[in-house]
């Protein structure tokens, strides 16, 4: 896994304008729980968007985002890799 964010990072690195608007986007089960963890994770919940599944067995979240620098996003996607059964595309 570090070698995935060491690789993550140097492509951040690489765009020299920051802040940068960057745009995240889970998967979750639809449960409030779940919801409320990816919430915790944006500073401005109010900006994230919502789409169900057909089932309605799962909710994607997507969030843009003022960025200041490249930590600042792994350590979003370091805290979402906490929430049980979250997929980060």
């Amino acid at each position: 896994m570090n070698d995935n964010i060491d690789k993550f990072r140097e492509l951040l690195a690489e765009n020299k304008e920051w802040p940068m608007l960057y745009y995240f986007k889970f998967i979750v089960y639809n449960n409030q729980e779940k919801l409320n963890q990816v919430k915790e994770l944006f500073t401005d919940p109010s900006a994230i968007t919502y789409k169900t599944s057909r089932d309605i067995k799962f909710i994607s979240l997507s969030c843009k985002q003022l960025m200041p620098d490249p930590e600042s996003i792994i350590a979003i996607y370091e805290k979402a890799s906490l929430v049980d059964g979250l997929i980060a595309l």
